[in-house]
């Protein structure tokens, strides 16, 4: 009863039983109860606070990417966020971006073209603006020069939220708690709904070099996701040994059960190689798990997102 009043609160652009499949980056995943794509941070609140309301389990989609959705598909709303609104304030190096912007190529072509740096190392990650401060989204740039991992929450100024109590209001950077793949969003019901962030003046042709650098780097160690589909790192980083390290040392890579596949560019990401199930999936993560441990005596924790039922 209460799904049919969300379904009724949302509107006609509300649809029931939409396969998720196509929104993710693993194109894995069965149907959603209730698929909803609100166009602005309003229209985002307000499908938040309907929900709460009427208690129905939602699950919010930014590009799909590090999450593996259940066969079964998702017993309550998808939200699927398309607030994507884009603002530049080139007087103080700002810019603020609804959290459904695309971080790649929206946001960062966006602030080259206007000569603002700060965002051009996140090139080709598939991140939304409100995914990239879930898990302060990070690269290991190897540009300009010197290799260094490079963290949104150095950039971060402030965000809009939407608090558990239904509450809108402005939160500094420090309110995150960034780390290392996470921030305090793990471990709150919050939703961003728009970030600020602190850019620096800076020459685009430059910029451009440097996204091009980034890009290509990224190229040569990730499969292309058009052609192998995948969610990135499937296990945590091991700090001073690295998952991937551990799974090509085991001779994992090209592993495969059903469609599921470790790709061979790089050991700690699978790949869709054609028809993938999440059951596939997970019975990989376990396989190479199992093997992993055995081996040396390490025991790999998935880094990717299970969601709905599988």
């Amino acid at each position: 009863m209460s799904l049919e009043a969300l379904r009724h609160a949302l509107g006609d652009r509300a649809r029931t039983g939409e396969v998720l499949a196509p929104y993710t980056t693993f194109r894995i995943g069965g149907p959603a109860d209730l698929f909803y794509e609100p166009r602005t941070a309003d229209e985002l609140a307000d499908a938040i606070l309907a929900a709460r309301r009427l208690g129905v389990p939602f699950f919010l989609l930014g590009l799909g990417a590090n999450i593996l959705i259940g066969d079964q598909g998702f017993r309550g709303l998808v939200i699927r966020n398309q607030a994507r609104g884009i603002e530049i304030f080139p007087e103080n190096s700002q810019v603020r971006a609804e959290s459904g912007a695309v971080v790649h190529p929206d946001l960062i072509d966006a602030t080259i073209d206007r000569g603002l740096s700060g965002l051009e190392h996140y090139v080709g990650i598939p991140s939304t603006v409100g995914g990239a401060l879930w898990q302060n989204l990070h690269f290991l740039s190897p540009a300009p020069a010197r290799e260094r991992t490079m963290f949104i929450a150095e950039v971060t100024r402030e965000a809009e939220i939407l608090t558990a109590e239904g509450e809108r209001r402005t939160v500094d950077a420090g309110w995150f708690e960034f780390g290392y793949d996470t921030s305090v969003l793990h471990h709150r019901p919050d939703v961003v709904l728009a970030a600020t962030f602190q850019l620096a003046p800076d020459d685009p042709e430059r910029l451009r070099r440097i996204a091009e650098e980034n890009l290509e780097w990224r190229r040569e160690r990730h499969p292309p996701l058009d052609t192998e589909p995948s969610a990135g790192s499937i296990f945590k980083k091991i700090e001073g040994i690295g998952a991937g390290r551990l799974i090509d040392e085991c001779g994992l890579k090209g592993t495969r059960i059903g469609g599921a596949r470790v790709t061979r560019r790089h050991a700690n990401i699978f790949v869709n190689a054609g028809g993938a199930t999440a059951a596939d999936v997970r019975a990989l993560i376990a396989h190479v798990q199992e093997v992993v441990e055995r081996r040396t005596g390490y025991r790999l924790e998935p880094e990717i997102s299970f969601v709905g039922e599988f």
